[in-house]
Order: C-alpha cells, then structure tokens, then sequence
C-alpha cells in the first residue's frame, strides 16, 4: 500500500492513500467558540513549551501534524511560509504530533526536512488532540486573543484525498487559513469558520478487549503480510510500515477506513466482470477480521502466534536478472518540494543494433517518494510522431503494478534503431528531490517465439469535455482483423476519469463485458492481467466506454469551468483503452504483424 502522495501521493496511500470521512460527521459539536485551556508539552529537544508562553500573541495557529501522513508532508513547508509571513502580526504557529506511532526522533527529522522553525510538540498520550477534538493531520486551529477557537479546519484547498490517493490542484483556490488570520487580526468576523479536513487519521492511544478473538498477532498480521507490506515497508513507495504491531496500531483506523472503502488494496475492477491473476482484493473474511480487531480496541495478541517473518524481493520484480537497464537520463531531474509537476519526457538510444524481443520489462523508480508512475514507449526509426500514437508501448509503473512477464513462447517485439521514450509523472512531497528511474530489459531468443506480443489501443483523441459535465461519455472501438489472444487490459485517463468499461464484440453479434471499473483512479494506474488469455476471433472488436466528471464534484478537478481537450498533461485528458495481445509467430516466415484497425470513436 506504499505510495507517495499525489500519488503517493502517495505512496501512497502514497504510497499512501486514504480518503476523506469528513471530521463534521466525526464530531458532534463544533470547535468554534470553545475555549481552549492552558496546556504544556515537551518538544522533539525535550523543552517545555506552554500556550501561556505567548502572552502577546494576538492569535495562535496550533496545527495538528504527523510525521508520515502525505498532507502533513506536503504543508510541512506551507505553514513555515504562513508563520514568517504572519510573525510581525503577532501570531504565533504551534505544531502538535499525538499519534502514538511517532517517535520523538522521527518528530525531529519531520521539522528539519521542512524548515519548520516554529514549535513542534509532542502529545504523548494524545491528552491535548482530545482537548482540542482533533481527529486528523493536518488539521488547524486558529485561536484569537483570548484563546477562544475563531476557525477550525484544513489550512487550503490544493491537496487531499480522494478515492484511491492524492490530488493537487494546480493553484490553491480558497485559502482558507490564510483568510480567517486576515480577518481576525483585522478585528472582523471569520467568514468561513469551518471547513472539511481531508487527512489522516490521529493514532490514539486504545485500551484493547482482553478477550477479543482476533489480535494482530493471530490474524491481522498476517493480512498485512500476505496484501500490504509489500509496499508497506522500509524504502518502498507505501508512506509507512506496516511490518510490526507498534507501527500498525497506531495506523488501526486509517486502515479499517480505507478497506472498508474499498480504497485499499489498490485494485478498481467490479468482482462480476473477469478473472485476474493480479487481483489485489482483501477477502470478505479478511476485511472482517480488520473491523473486528480495530473495534475491540487493536489488541496486539500472543507474539508467540506471530507469523515467521517474510523474504520480499529487494532488487528487481521481475524473476530473473535484467539483460539490459537503461536510464532515463544521465543527470537526475529536480522534483520540487510542492506543486504540480508537468509530465517530463526523456528520449534514450538503447543502441538496438538489431531486432530484440522482449520476455518482460520493468521500469523502476529512482525516487518512490515522488515518482507517481512510468510509461516507457519504443519510437521506431520511421516514426516521428510526437505523441503516443505513433509509439510502441514497452511497460509501465504505477503503485501497485508488477511487471508482466509473457507467457511462454510469447515475447513483444522491438525493432532495430528504436529510441526508447520516458513519460515521467511526479509528485512532491514536501521536500525538494531528486530522481533518476530507468528500465530493466529481459530478452529471448526469436526461435522460441510462438506469438508475437503487442500492447494495442482502442483510443479517441476527438472529444470536448463540457466544462461542469459530471458524467460525459467518450467511446472507443478496436477490431480484429485476425484471431488474437487478449493477455491484458490497461484503461488510461486522467484526473477527470471517472469510470471505464472494456466490451468485447464478438463476430456473432454477442458481447460480453470482460472489464468494468466503475471507479477509476489515476492515482493508481492498474494493468488487469487475465488468468486465462482471451481469444479473440477475426471480426471481433473491443468497445470502450469512458466517463469523465468535469464538475467541481470531483475535487480533483483543475479548472471545472474549462472544457476538456486531449493533451499529453494531468490538466488535460487521455481516453486509451490499452490492452495486451498475442498472434501466432512463425520465425521462418517473419512478420506476424498485429492486425487490428480502429473502429467508430466518438465523444458524446
């Protein structure tokens, strides 16, 4: 489950990714007008600070923070800036951490990575979030002069959560905090005095059922062994671990929110459509388990129940050593610390003297903290398109994804003299980085080759979104010209798609829905894989059928009021429904071209 933010954004979740109950539906009052109460906590250097330590504070800012959760990275820097920008008016910022999973040491290294100068507290026992009401990070309270709570809520509205991961809007349109501080010193009302806060769950501290049939030790562990921790672990895309009870208990909530939503494992398809061999979905009985055991308190259980700790690939994905890896650059590209990073493209010379056929390929992050995903094209020597249209398509990243390694007998070909094309799509993360992602090639012998593999398209570039449709549909249609084999559906958007759906046209006249994803989300990027390949008889076709919300609904939206062109860029849209397919191969008799041709496109 790691991902950066925005991807990740994360990392998910980010890696790390999490979504949106709002805190009005958490709380049954609201904070505004509560007064709050002298307190005082420790720093991360172990100083004792006070709220009655700043007298002459006209207003205070105190901000809820954790030191893994994706928000509270990305507005680490932001709340610095406000709190220079505000200090000669006489406001005073005060960050406080009350999640039991994070450490004092690691509180440190939060402040230093953003520049926070400010104090940061740490709430051992969460003692000062229950007096607050705090339910998540970041979340902000402005106090006035008489410490009396004038606004309560998110500090903007440029990032949060949706279904699967982050968003980021392009520009910030309210600036919610920054507004109720103008007022206020201003001696005016608060306009807006509360606002949703997208977030993180604060991790409490529980008191555990004693007697409760699921424990971590006995059950839950192994869940998160068996479905997260592949990404949930040290130095992968996941914003967190998720490898021991003092870490996941603290992260209890968040977790059961996001399975039960269906948010988490990573995996969109409708269960009524398809088999897939990569299907990342928990079990109705694992998902059980979850709610039980965060409901009886996230008892840690019997240690001597405990799984036997489990060997995860630390190198390369694929199942076998890469014959060639190639960089997507010689320099590593700058990711800044905020904002909306344009798709990047690099263009690399392999030095394909030859013809090569592909088993497999796997693009790998060089940054997992700010790398939201990879598509890596083939551009033969004929081609001189400027876009994806007249390229071959090699592999991708995204979190969640593997790599697809081809059957036997099958390989995809590249031809001789093809560059090879990085797509590269970032995501800050709070702090400036850099990145440098490559691919690994594994090749095989042409003699073995029985089908050739190639990734095909039913694509429509030809469509207007209306600006404010919630629900415009956009339709595609690839036919066969020949028989082929279906390995593998891939649908691509972006942050306006909504829903895609893959139906094959059989020459019968029959069809068949063979994938439905009623709620697509960009921030994941899957690749289905069929457990069975699909034939596919000359004369068949696959309809595709997208929807995309152009509304301020969707809150990842960057401008609702814009119709929607097709454009390489996140602000525009893409309406692809890749897939994966194989035709018999003759190495005597070369060719075994892919035959298919593009069917009716329209927008609608």
């Amino acid at each position: 489950m790691r991902r950066t933010l925005i991807a990740w954004m994360v990392c998910l979740l980010v890696a790390v990714a999490m979504c949106l109950p709002m805190l009005a539906a958490e709380s049954a009052t609201s904070a505004v007008g509560k007064s709050i109460a002298a307190f005082s906590l420790q720093d991360f250097r172990g100083k004792q600070v006070a709220l009655g330590d700043f007298p002459e504070a006209k207003a205070v800012v105190v901000v809820f923070l954790g030191v893994e959760c994706p928000l509270a990275k990305l507005y680490g820097p932001r709340l610095m800036e406000l709190a220079e920008a505000y200090q000669a008016q006489g406001v005073q910022f005060i960050g406080i951490d009350s999640n039991r999973q994070d450490s004092i040491t690691e509180l440190a290294a939060y402040a230093r990575a953003h520049g926070i100068e400010f104090p940061v507290l740490k709430d051992a026992g969460n003692v000062v979030a229950d007096q607050f009401g705090a339910q998540r990070t970041p979340e902000v309270f402005l106090l006035d002069a008489e410490r009396v709570v004038r606004y309560h809520g998110r500090i903007d509205d440029q990032y949060g959560f949706t279904t699967g991961g982050g968003y980021a809007r392009p520009e910030i349109r309210h600036r919610d905090l920054a507004a109720a501080l103008d007022a206020l010193l201003a001696g005016q009302p608060v306009t807006t005095t509360e606002t949703e806060v997208p977030g993180c769950i604060i991790g409490r501290i529980k008191t555990p059922q004693a007697d409760a049939p699921v424990t971590y030790s006995n059950q839950i562990a192994r869940i998160l062994q068996e479905r997260c921790a592949e990404c949930h672990r040290p130095g992968q895309i996941a914003p967190f671990s998720l490898t021991s009870y003092d870490e996941v208990v603290g992260w209890a909530e968040m977790i059961d929110e996001v399975v039960r939503d269906n948010r988490m494992p990573p995996w969109h398809a409708d269960p009524h459509y398809g088999h897939f061999s990569n299907d990342a979905r928990l079990t109705p009985e694992q998902l059980q388990q979850i709610h039980d055991w965060v409901a009886a308190g996230a008892p840690e259980g019997d240690r001597a129940e405990l799984p036997e700790p489990r060997e995860y690939v630390t190198g390369w994905q694929m199942p076998f050593e890469p014959d060639q890896v190639v960089y997507m650059s010689d320099e590593a590209y700058h990711v800044p610390a905020e904002g909306v990073v344009d798709y990047q493209y690099f263009t690399v010379d392999p030095g394909f003297t030859e013809d090569k056929w592909l088993k497999t390929a796997e693009c790998v992050p060089g940054n997992r903290g700010v790398v939201h995903h990879i598509i890596v094209f083939a551009r033969p020597p004929e081609s001189r398109a400027k876009d994806a249209r007249g390229f071959h398509f090699v592999a991708g990243f995204a979190p969640g994804t593997r790599p697809f390694v081809f059957p036997d007998g099958m390989a995809k070909l590249i031809p001789a003299g093809s560059k090879l094309i990085f797509q590269m799509h970032y995501t800050p993360n709070g702090t400036p980085q850099d990145d440098r992602s490559s691919i690994g090639l594994k090749f095989t012998d042409a003699k073995g080759v029985t089908h050739r593999v190639a990734t095909d398209r039913a694509i429509n570039h030809n469509f207007r979104i209306p600006a404010g449709d919630p629900n415009y549909e956009v339709t595609a249609r690839r036919k066969f010209l020949d028989d082929a084999l279906i390995l593998a559906y891939f649908p691509h958007m972006h942050l306006r798609g909504k829903s895609f759906r893959y139906i094959a046209e059989l020459p019968d006249g029959s069809s068949e829905i063979v994938l439905d994803v009623p709620r697509y989300d960009f921030n994941w990027q899957n690749h289905f894989i069929l457990s069975q390949p699909r034939k596919m008889p000359a004369g068949s076709a696959i309809r595709c059928i997208a929807h995309f919300d152009n509304s301020a609904d969707n809150l990842a939206n960057p401008d609702p009021q814009s119709d929607v062109l097709w454009g390489d860029q996140t602000f525009e849209e893409m309406m692809i429904g890749w897939f994966d397919i194989a035709v018999p191969y003759d190495p005597a008799h070369p060719g075994g071209e892919v035959t298919t041709d593009d069917g009716d496109s329209t927008g609608e």
